[in-house]
């Protein structure tokens, strides 16, 4: 082996890009391996290397980008369950504890160990969302964690090599779809040889024992960077409280960001307490979502890595519904979770308007469980997404996803797997919010069922009575709805959808940034043309009469 050698700047540079792309080549094997569209089109997943201390150095780049913060938790309980010396070549440790993981039980981290020489050099972990983990589905249905599926021990899916067939059995008899499931699981067992044989073959070329060299240079570049930024945000305690929806109740978020110098504290003391449905939120969701927030503040551009987090610390009391624990549901905890991102950016809006965005129209999980044409078991989860909010110097782009992303799944794959015909698609206009820059529309999209049987619709829709926020007089985005034969319905819960019933789905849209009265007439006139807006929408939120706008 050649001797280890010391990285100048442009090697580490060299280095840091092969990282990322060898987690990319994993993403990549993930993804055309995968059985469930929630995977092969949804890219719901996650690939990251860890150094031999267990922090994270690289991210794929096609992911959901709040993993940041929720995989490092994961990856040091792994290894105080099974430290180092307990693990052994060909071993892959599973876990989908919602309390260590991603905040539920269909998302499921593989993590092995990379030995080169006979010690670990390395660790790699992927993470998916599962199509099916048994018990309710994936819903806000549920009123305790026993319902919602199997919460699985963690356990070495891989000894040396040898798969435990008794946890496949066990997996096999508790989902809806095993074939999907078990596909799923053993593409990301692929994923992770593509990731230890590349991992290994960067060490050789470059001269490297391991990785640690490497990943204090990247995780201390991170980290200064991040601190840099904040010192650029006045010191002081900034606030915010938003209302959400939550299961036929009202609860409210609460916020609190105390910036000193190059570190910042977020605490969520006075958010309302947890509920009997499945959208409370684990700690390590919550700190995902802070943690992405403010990463997107101060270094958007640099790949996700743990020197990210090391400026800040986040808090919220226990039971809280930013704090849930067992026997808390949790399996819709994005519904709640997702409006993270614009509370910390209200309470920062007033000190770096250019660094943060209007609220976003969020992104609209429903899971679909019935049967198709022949009979065959099917659940599916169909994603459409509200508008995007608007920037300090831009429009918020139409039916965009945020606080996270997921892919939309093409009417022509979906239509087949899931018994439902699409018949409508289309923008919604006048559903941004007005403003110097105006908030992205959302859709609105009409599901069929073709399938000759009942379907079981679990809605999991947030945006329902409290609508995206402007900044800096910009106007709320429109209300999502959720609707069965043109009556609307509960939009978090259970309900049955008939044989050639019709469900709607409106989505939410983004708010605007800045005054209306700002924005050029020209600009006006072409979201009109784009079908963004109506010259009846234009005269009441531009206070300009229809003939007048483009004057």
């Amino acid at each position: 082996m050649t001797s280890p050698r010391r990285l100048d700047p442009i090697d580490l540079a060299i280095a840091w890009d092969r990282l990322v792309s060898i987690t990319d080549e994993g993403a990549a094997a993930l993804i055309r391996t995968s059985f469930s569209m929630l995977v092969r089109e949804g890219f719901d997943l996650s690939v990251m290397i860890f150094d031999t201390a267990g922090r994270m150095i690289a991210q794929s780049r096609k992911c959901i980008p709040v993993f940041i913060g929720t995989a490092p938790v994961t990856m040091a309980a792994m290894l105080a369950r099974f430290p180092p010396d307990r693990l052994r070549p060909g071993d892959i440790v599973a876990s989908n504890d919602p309390v260590i993981g991603t905040g539920h039980m269909f998302d499921l981290a593989l993590m092995r160990p990379i030995f080169r020489e006979g010690r670990i050099v390395a660790y790699a972990m992927s993470i998916t969302h599962l199509p099916d983990i048994g018990g309710m589905g994936f819903s806000a249905a549920a009123t305790e964690i026993y319902h919602e599926g199997l919460r699985l021990p963690m356990w070495k899916l891989f000894a040396e090599g040898r798969r435990d067939e008794t946890l496949i059995e066990l997996i096999t008899l508790n989902v809806r779809v095993p074939d999907q499931v078990l596909g799923d699981i053993m593409a990301s067992v692929s994923c992770l040889e593509v990731v230890g044989r590349q991992l290994l073959d960067f060490l050789s070329e470059s001269g490297l024992p391991d990785l640690d060299e490497v990943a204090a240079s990247i995780l201390s570049q991170t980290e200064n960077a991040v601190r840099s930024a904040l010192a650029e945000i006045p010191d002081g305690t900034y606030r915010n409280e938003v209302d959400v929806e939550a299961f036929g109740d009202v609860r409210r978020l609460v916020c609190r960001l105390d910036k000193t110098g190059r570190d910042v504290a977020i605490d969520f003391t006075g958010t309302g307490p947890c509920v009997t449905a499945g959208i409370n939120v684990p700690m390590p969701y919550t700190r995902s979502m802070a943690l992405y927030t403010l990463k997107c503040i101060t270094a958007p551009r640099l790949p996700n890595n743990d020197g990210a987090t090391a400026a800040i610390t986040i808090s919220a009391p226990v039971g809280c519904l930013l704090n849930a624990v067992p026997p808390a549901p949790s399996a819709g905890r994005h519904t709640i979770g997702h409006f993270i991102p614009p509370l910390i950016f209200g309470a920062l809006a007033e000190v770096v308007p250019d660094r943060v965005m209007a609220g976003s129209g969020l992104i609209d999980f429903v899971t679909l469980q019935g049967r198709l044409p022949d009979g065959t078991a099917t659940t599916m989860t169909f994603c459409a997404a509200g508008g995007f909010g608007a920037l300090s110097d831009l429009d918020g782009q139409p039916t965009t996803p945020g606080s996270s992303n997921i892919g939309g799944v093409s009417t022509e794959l979906f239509e087949p797997a899931s018994g439902l015909t699409v018949e409508r698609k289309t923008l919604r206009p006048d559903s941004g919010g007005a403003g110097m820059f105006r908030g992205g529309p959302g859709q609105e999209i009409v599901l069929r069922n073709d399938s000759g049987f009942p379907m079981s619709v679990f809605s999991m829709a947030n945006r329902t009575s409290f609508p995206a926020l402007g900044i800096a007089g910009g106007l709320p985005g429109a209300c999502r709805e959720h609707l069965v034969d043109d009556r609307p319905i509960p939009p978090q819960g259970r309900h049955e959808l008939a044989p050639g019933a019709r469900l709607t789905l409106r989505q939410a849209g983004g708010a605007g940034f800045g005054s209306p009265a700002l924005r050029p007439r020209a600009k006006v006139e072409d979201d009109i043309r784009r079908g963004y807006a109506t010259r009846e929408g234009v005269a009441r939120d531009y206070g300009s009469a229809p003939d007048e706008v483009g004057s």
